[in-house]
């Protein structure tokens, strides 16, 4: 019961009910089952005085390692990274995609997915609600730590389909600016 109840943030500060934890409780339950997922998602990285944007499709593997391809821009489209453990791999002939940090965390553009993805097995929910995203309901959860003031350190916003659980947009902020928004056109979880 207290795991559920830290899961869920009990006493947390701006979630609206039962019905929204326990569905928070069941889609996170469903990343921490899935062996994988792949998507497409347009990715917006926001260095200040600079903004990119890049869409990429992911093939994440549990038990293995998490692959991006440039899909757009067409300058850049077909470089892949692949991630494995803490090392990351470019891969193309001769063409350079700017992956630097975004913040001092090290956090880039092309490990914001797998950030997510995190996030949505492991975070601390410090809120959760219901929101309308286009035609969809979703469910909106706030991951951050719990020893800090809401728009101060790393803070993460998930959008799931209430449904299906698909992932629809995440975004990462630091001290309550956007650094990277991710916009998923489609999402597709194995199990």
């Amino acid at each position: 019961m207290m795991t559920l109840c830290l899961l869920a943030a009990c006493g947390g500060e701006a979630g609206t009910g039962n019905n929204t934890d326990e569905l928070a409780l069941d889609i996170r339950a469903d990343y921490l089952s899935m062996s994988g997922c792949t998507a497409r998602m347009d990715v917006t990285a926001d260095y200040g005085e600079r903004v990119y944007t890049y869409t990429l499709d992911l093939s994440y593997q549990k038990d293995g390692d998490t692959t991006l391809a440039v899909v757009a821009p067409e300058e850049v489209a077909g470089v892949t990274a692949r991630l494995s453990g803490e090392e990351t791999f470019l891969e193309f002939d001769g063409v350079s995609l700017e992956t630097g940090p975004l913040d001092d965390t090290g956090l880039s553009p092309l490990s914001a997915a797998p950030a997510l993805l995190r996030c949505a097995r492991e975070g601390f929910i410090a809120e959760s609600a219901l929101e309308t995203v286009g035609e969809s309901e979703c469910l909106k959860v706030v991951c951050r730590d719990p020893e800090v003031q809401p728009g101060t350190g790393t803070e993460v916003s998930l959008w799931f389909d209430a449904g299906t659980h698909a992932l629809k947009q995440g975004e990462i902020l630091s001290d309550g600016a956007r650094i990277v928004a991710c916009i998923f056109t489609q999402f597709s979880m194995t199990t």
